[in-house]
């Protein structure tokens, strides 16, 4: 029989609310960016060249940080190998680069939804699309996530995974393809 009240239930529902807001994220981003087809006017291009260079090295820089995110992350779960107490300092490390990623992914995500929109073809883009809306919508629910109390235990680390996954995704359907291109 399914437990459908209690004190252990209330987790559910504040888990489910974040997970709507975050489809809610999701799909607001693919409406808009697909409702509103860019021209691919370059709004924003910071101190770089063009607007896919910054794209890509914003990104680059957001996905480096992921490495700090995840050894953090595997650091403070007593997961690291050789490491037995987590230092103080390594809580702060990871909040801060995971805002710091996170702020490098804003200007990214401003441009692939003003400027250029939600596109389907081909494959690659329509991978990268996907991806970058459901990033928004993941890192969403995460971050609700982060304030629910009783959560089980493996909760975050598979938001947080799936957060990784995601960006990793994005930045291998565009970056690592603009680097790609430019070397040749």
């Amino acid at each position: 029989m399914a437990e459908t009240a209690g004190p252990g239930a209330s987790w559910r529902w504040a888990l489910a609310a974040a997970t709507a807001a975050g489809v809610a994220v999701t799909s607001a981003l693919a409406a808009y960016a697909d409702a509103h087809p860019g021209d691919g006017a370059a709004l924003l291009t910071l101190w770089f060249s063009s607007m896919l260079e910054m794209k890509a090295w914003l990104a680059t820089g957001a996905t480096a940080l992921l490495v700090v995110q995840l050894s953090s992350a595997l650091v403070m779960c007593g997961r690291m190998p050789g490491v037995r107490d987590a230092p103080g300092w390594v809580t702060t490390l990871h909040r801060w680069s995971g805002v710091s990623a996170f702020g490098l992914t804003l200007p990214v995500a401003f441009a692939c939804v003003w400027s250029i929109g939600f596109e389907d073809e081909p494959g690659r883009v329509l991978v990268h699309s996907v991806a970058g809306c459901l990033f928004y919508g993941v890192f969403t629910v995460k971050m609700l996530a982060l304030r629910v109390r009783g959560l089980p235990a493996g909760v975050l680390p598979l938001l947080g995974g799936l957060v990784l996954a995601l960006l990793a995704l994005v930045w291998s359907t565009s970056a690592l393809w603009y680097f790609a291109r430019a070397a040749s």
